[in-house]
């Protein structure tokens, strides 16, 4: 066998496989790789992305909540306020009531003497005719008996 016809022949299956390689194997590999690498690339992009809507959502967590704290407050001093006006109001009632139950009881006391002196003067006047009968020794007539006493209430008034 000659050496130089085994070299040609090697060196033309050689093309013929570096051909068939390149043209029906490289292809789809390359696809493959390039697709890999896409996939590798959107994988990275979407870890950042989720990265930055984590620090996104993390802020608005945040801001929700020193909303919530702010809101809360207001609530609450909103709430004292109301509270303070609540007891304020049931001060000024209460002392509304004290201010009329005392204005009554003076009403009630002053009307009381009233009649107390109205008894006293029937009874001084009673007392008076009485004792001006029993100096006498002789009985009022009782109509003048009545002009009398009301002429001594008028005198005691």
């Amino acid at each position: 066998m000659n050496l130089n016809a085994t070299l040609w022949a090697q060196l033309v299956v050689f093309f013929i496989l570096a051909w068939f390689t390149m043209k029906f194997v490289w292809p789809p590999l390359t696809k493959a790789l390039d697709e890999r690498a896409k996939k590798i690339a959107d994988g990275l992009a979407a870890a950042d992305k989720a990265k930055a809507d984590l620090a996104l959502a993390e802020r608005r967590a945040v801001e929700e909540l020193r909303v919530a704290r702010e809101t809360a407050g207001e609530l609450r001093s909103g709430a004292e306020k109301q509270a303070a006006a609540i007891l304020d109001a049931a001060r000024a009632e209460a002392a509304r009531v004290v201010a009329q139950a005392r204005d009554a009881a003076e009403s009630e006391a002053a009307s009381a003497m009233q009649r107390a002196k109205e008894a006293l003067r029937d009874q001084v006047a009673q007392l008076a005719v009485a004792g001006a009968e029993r100096i006498l020794r002789r009985e009022i007539d009782a109509r003048v008996h009545a002009e009398l006493l009301a002429g001594l209430r008028q005198e005691l008034k």
